[in-house]
């Protein structure tokens, strides 16, 4: 199953668990009871933070592939330079290699949202997705403060050591 089949399929699930939650908030709230009313009015509740944890990750999907498809555009995507073992996983000391390299371009140019990108996408090949997807998220905000211009300072940049997975 592919990434945009599993989050549709999963859209859809949400979706149909929303309006259940809004159905038996509905008959809580009717029951007139004060312990029925406080829970239905938590049942409306659950379906506004799934909604908005959904668009927050639609918005973010569509957000780094804009910088993607402007980074191809310039010629500036990192190309896949990684060794992998035979079974094809990423080996680690390429992995380390690459992201020192990406740090430091990184650092050298905080206000530079296509060397955050890069960044986010070693982060990523290193196996810590919570810094990549922090990472990415810097390089979105410097796109949208700086668009093209690369001349601001990004202080407070999310640049550290990945945490590795074992996975």
């Amino acid at each position: 199953m592919t990434s945009r089949t599993g989050f549709f399929a999963l859209s859809g699930v949400l979706a149909l668990v929303a309006l259940i939650c809004v159905g038996e908030g509905v008959q809580l709230v009717a029951t007139g009871k004060p312990l029925g009313i406080g829970l239905g009015l938590c049942a409306f509740v659950i379906p506004v933070i799934g909604i908005w944890f959904l668009r927050q990750t639609v918005r973010f999907g569509r957000d780094s592939e804009r910088l993607a498809r402007e980074l191809e555009a310039e010629g500036g995507l990192p190309v896949d330079e990684l060794e992998r073992t035979d079974g094809g996983r990423i080996d680690r000391a390429s992995a380390d290699a690459v992201f020192a390299r990406r740090k430091a371009e990184a650092e050298a140019a905080p206000g530079d949202w296509r060397v955050f990108f890069r960044l986010a996408v070693a982060y990523a090949d290193a196996g810590d997705v919570p810094r990549a997807r922090r990472t990415m998220q810097h390089a979105i905000r410097l796109h949208r403060t700086t668009g093209a211009d690369t001349t601001t300072s990004g202080a407070g940049s999310p640049v550290s050591k990945p945490a590795r997975s074992n996975a």
